[in-house]
């Protein structure tokens, strides 16, 4: 990263550059900064950078010219996400190529080897950038550095580092079949798909929601309703808004958020079925700066889909907007794959009602979105592979890095036509929604939906994983029904 043009400035110059929004061709910008080891100064770099397929990093070097210190890291230009990931790379014997994929990890992640019963805490190789080859030498290293001192004060411990260090080593070299497990609770880690825009067979991600503990160590202020307590219930707003801080509502309620259009047009849309028979109003707190506002609440039956609740907050301070659409009544017992060829113009005008639960299936361009990428939504056709579009071009590389090779160039640019000739009909295509919940619906053009041939509905039922997943392996109603039953009905005198 070194050149004689590099020009060194201070501080408070390189933080107002590096939050404005530049694209690419960012500077590269050099600080005097004071050495940890010897004390004396040094030169630190940042460089502004989008790695495809993930998004913006900044990246930073630092090399003490006196006593030869030099490290580097990784720290993200943008916001925490609103879920945290888990990625899960199944790598066999044998196949070497897989140790060549990019591996972000952030400074609140931690990899896991179950296999090996190995863990990386957040702490340890904070903020890298790597490969996962790169990632299991580097903690190899590590653990040997010490190994000879080990030996003169603990042999037993020393011998066991030994054979683990094997073990590790032989996984590092592809002799044996292992999961690496890369988990953030932030959402800012990542592991590459070569086979981008095209699904990974040895690489699953998944979404989810942070628990209190982990909301906590990521810096956000918990309160009562995150940890199930129902002393809110009892608070007045004034209260509510002393407590929590900027982007404590918003980060827990944005990405639920289907206000990708406006609130108007989702009312409009569902107003089109029925309208409410009763809108309630109550206070509540914007997310965005903290002050007192107006929460709207209906309920309505959507035909042929079930009951919803439709919440819109407006703000009148700052104009923040947000919207939600939650599912009413129980859950269903199984769930539900929803399947349209899209043939004409009036197909695209289909309103949609996407949970985020479901996931997104365009088999003529091999395209699958795993549950929760977009989020809940209410839109069409046309509007939900508009949004497919934007996300992808926001986060999976439409928009390039430096180091993304030309051939990958190419494919995305192919890639991109081609989904963007979905909504010109040259031919039909088939948008598939498949929702674990049951709670997704595409309507149909007809005035019974038996006669919409173009619309099929397919119920399934749920694995044990997927339950598990939702949370649903856990739920025990039986005190609670058995305290029903044995209820007494009451007699008047």
């Amino acid at each position: 990263m070194d050149n004689g043009n590099d020009q060194q400035i201070d501080v408070g110059s390189v933080v107002e550059a590096v939050s404005a929004d530049h694209s690419f061709g960012a500077p590269l910008y050099v600080v005097e900064s004071m050495c940890m080891r010897c004390g004396e100064n040094g030169t630190t770099r940042f460089l502004l950078t989008l790695i495809p397929h993930f998004r913006k990093v900044l990246i930073s070097a630092f090399e003490c010219p006196h006593c030869g210190e030099r490290n580097n890291e990784v720290q993200f230009a943008g916001e925490i996400q609103p879920r945290g990931c888990s990625y899960h790379l199944e790598v066999s014997a044998g196949d070497v190529k897989i140790f060549d994929r990019q591996v972000v990890k952030s400074e609140s992640a931690t990899i896991k080897i179950p296999e090996l019963d190995f863990e990386i805490p957040p702490e340890a190789q904070r903020g890298s950038l790597s490969t996962v080859e790169g990632i299991l030498s580097r903690a190899a290293d590590e653990l040997s550095a010490l190994q000879e001192e080990r030996r003169k004060v603990d042999p037993k411990t020393a011998e066991a580092i030994d054979q683990f260090l094997s073990k590790l080593r032989a996984c590092a070299k592809a002799e044996t079949s292992f999961t690496f497990i890369l988990d953030d609770p932030a959402g800012n880690s990542f592991i590459e798909n070569p086979h981008a825009p095209s699904l990974d067979p040895s690489l699953t991600i998944k979404f989810y929601e942070r628990t209190p503990g982990q909301q906590a160590t990521l810096g956000y202020l918990t309160n009562p309703s995150q940890t199930g307590q129902s002393e809110r219930s009892l608070e007045t707003p004034s209260t509510q808004t002393t407590a929590l801080p900027h982007g404590t509502i918003g980060a827990t309620a944005g990405h639920r958020a289907i206000a990708q259009s406006n609130s108007t047009d989702i009312s409009d849309n569902l107003f089109r079925y029925t309208a409410p028979e009763e809108v309630m109003t109550f206070p509540s707190t914007c997310g965005a700066c903290t002050k007192l506002c107006e929460t709207r609440m209906f309920v309505t039956k959507i035909p042929y889909f079930q009951e919803v609740i439709v919440m819109a907050s407006t703000c009148d301070d700052c104009g923040y907007r947000n919207s939600e659409l939650k599912p009413g009544g129980a859950i269903p017992e199984k769930g539900k794959k929803i399947t349209l060829s899209v043939k004409n113009i009036t197909d695209l005008s289909r309103d949609v009602i996407k949970s985020d639960t479901a996931g997104v299936k365009i088999p003529e361009l091999d395209l699958e979105l795993a549950g929760g990428t977009l989020g809940g939504m209410v839109t069409t056709v046309e509007g939900l592979v508009t949004q497919i579009r934007e996300s992808l071009a926001r986060v999976h590389g439409f928009t390039f890095g430096d180091s993304l090779e030309q051939s990958k160039i190419n494919k995305w640019k192919e890639f991109g036509a081609r989904l963007t000739k979905l909504l010109s009909l040259e031919q039909p295509w088939t948008l598939i929604l498949d929702d674990e919940l049951a709670n997704s619906f595409i309507s149909p053009v007809t005035d019974d939906i038996k006669d919409d041939h173009q619309l099929t509905f397919e119920e399934y039922e749920r694995t044990w994983e997927q339950n598990e997943e939702l949370g649903l392996n856990d739920i025990d109603t039986s005190s609670a029904d058995a305290a029903y039953e044995s209820k007494e009905p009451t007699t008047l005198p």
